[in-house]
């Protein structure tokens, strides 16, 4: 597993991490603890040092399991949480005493005395334009509570406010092979500013695993059914913002004319992105211990080529980006 530097000003992270929400078991089936202990047990012989998640997944269920987890483990592990989305203070009801009551939880949880990095959680625009949110972060920074503080956005215009407050280390963002509009807009000012990139949603929530049809289906409590539209969040969030039908197209399109035969369509999409040198880390989702194995062995993969690259960049440019709907 190689080895990245989160920001200027950060800690050393794997490449590949691992994103936490499907053990707070929110969408899909039900995760038990023996399965998340495999799950994160086979992150760490594979050499993943990073693992993401927040206080919401599950209403705190996937900070406790990763809490209980650390206390069996003797590797060193980053945590990064997030803060923002649960009912106490999303959508308008953001104050220094909300925040410090979470920040206060998720340490009692994770059963650490400060949290490594700690997001806001994709709030509001309006807030962090405002800047209060970020004098209260810096303040439980001061006090030892968090060691650092990033926001995870939606838009590239709120990865840009969220870059001129000082001391910001991250930013987390969806990025994949259909979501190409951070290279040229956000990408270079985080580079310039020192700020290190966490990508979510590689895979574009499942799709681009190359293992989806027109055939399947979801749960009916998996976002990847009742958020396909955006009626439940930011409709970004699911499919990378791609009408599935559409997705499958793009999929099949590249299946065909650009996937290389040594390659599988997960090791591309994540090899994709990891080649771009801003970012730090890529956090995809594991449901089982072979999907980390998976996803930890692209990091030993070599760089895509010139031609890859410029293939997809001209497919992105010339059909998949007119079909991106919700906040880019």
């Amino acid at each position: 597993m190689k080895i990245r530097k989160l920001g200027n000003k950060g800690f050393n992270v794997s490449e590949v991490g691992l994103g936490c929400w499907q053990l707070g078991a929110d969408w899909g089936q039900d995760m038990s603890k023996e399965n998340a202990f495999n799950i994160l047990n086979e992150a760490v012989k594979n050499d993943i040092t990073f693992f993401d998640t927040a206080d919401v997944y599950g209403n705190g269920k996937s900070e406790t399991l990763i809490g209980e987890f650390l206390k069996t483990c003797d590797t060193p592990i980053r945590v990064a949480t997030k803060f923002g989305r649960a009912g106490d203070a999303y959508p308008d009801k953001y104050t220094k005493a909300v925040l410090r009551a979470s920040v206060e939880a998720s340490l009692k949880r994770l059963g650490v005395e400060a949290l490594d990095l700690l997001q806001l959680h994709c709030i509001p625009t309006q807030y962090l334009r405002d800047g209060d949110i970020f004098d209260w972060l810096r303040e439980l920074q001061q006090e030892g509570l968090i060691k650092h503080f990033g926001a995870s956005v939606e838009t590239v215009e709120e990865g840009l406010i969220c870059m001129e407050q000082e001391g910001l280390l991250s930013l987390q963002v969806i990025f994949n092979v259909f979501r190409q509009k951070l290279v040229t807009e956000l990408f270079p000012k985080a580079k310039e500013k020192g700020v290190g990139i966490i990508v979510r949603l590689p895979l574009a929530s499942g799709l681009l695993s190359g293992k989806f049809n027109a055939d399947t289906t979801f749960p009916e409590n998996d976002h990847r059914n009742y958020n396909r539209n955006g009626d439940a969040f930011n409709v970004g969030e699911t499919f990378a913002g791609l009408p599935f039908e559409k997705g499958l197209e793009f999929v099949e399109t590249i299946k065909k004319d650009i996937l290389p035969s040594e390659l599988s369509m997960v090791q591309l999409a994540l090899r994709w992105i990891l080649d771009h040198d801003a970012v730090s880390v890529i956090i995809p989702g594991a449901s089982s211990t072979n999907q980390v194995i998976s996803n930890a062995q692209v990091s030993n993969i070599d760089t895509l080529s010139s031609e890859i690259h410029e293939a997809l960049i001209h497919l992105y440019k010339t059909v998949i980006h007119n079909e991106i709907r919700g906040g880019y």
